[in-house]
């Protein structure tokens, strides 16, 4: 089925001039084309239609990603926050008192995850070496790219630390490539760094919806 995503702005890529009703034509697992909304819906009249408020953009990328999900250990909301608080848990002595297992690893790298889809991350950067992690990962649907440089503590938010959002994108939006991308609920991309990307509203996929706000 082909689907249209629409926002207030579409932003296409580093560089790119913000489309306003811009939209995102997503067939399978790839993006067929792009455009204003209104264009696109008259050629493309049975697809159905997905609208966000906000920016879309393309999605994010996180560095350092080891270390946020093999040396950082994410409490189970159901059933650790009673005792030992909502926080993310790190620091050798820390985790050596958690006694932590690879299974373990395993179920923290999934809630880990999907922190990073709820900011609209759709790829990381690092090296894993616990193969529960490495698994929890693959399956989480973001792509794992080899250890790339980066200043300062790794962050949970790719947009922490950064001046403009363009240098947090993974990629371009454009016809035949991957359709990876995320929106969010802000007034324009120049305010996105200030609001975080805890603002994401979308993260889609290969052409999948994985997270989206309720």
């Amino acid at each position: 089925m082909r689907t249209l995503h629409t926002a207030e702005l579409l932003v296409a890529g580093a560089g790119s001039a913000p489309l306003r009703d811009g939209a995102v034509l997503v067939e399978g697992d790839r993006i067929l084309a792009l455009g204003p909304f209104a264009e696109l819906t008259e050629r493309y009249p049975h697809a159905r239609a997905r609208r966000w408020p906000g920016v879309l953009t393309p999605g994010l990328l996180v560095r350092g990603a080891d270390t946020l999900l093999e040396r950082t250990y994410y409490p189970d909301d159901q059933y650790e926050t009673s005792g030992g608080g909502t926080e993310p848990i790190s620091g050798p002595e820390a985790l050596e008192a958690l006694g932590m297992t690879e299974a373990r690893w395993g179920n923290s790298a999934r809630r880990g995850t999907q922190k990073l889809l709820a900011r609209g991350v759709v790829a990381v950067a690092g090296r894993f070496t616990v193969p529960a992690v490495r698994t929890a990962v693959v399956r989480s649907g973001l792509t794992v790219l080899p250890p790339a440089p980066y200043e300062g503590l790794p962050a949970l938010d790719p947009l922490a630390g950064r001046e403009r959002a363009e240098e947090a994108f993974h990629g371009v939006l454009e016809p035949g490539a991957a359709a990876r991308f995320a929106v969010f609920a802000v007034a324009d991309l120049d305010v996105l760094p200030t609001e975080g990307a805890t603002t994401c509203v979308a993260t889609v996929i290969g052409g999948r919806l994985l997270h989206r706000r309720r």
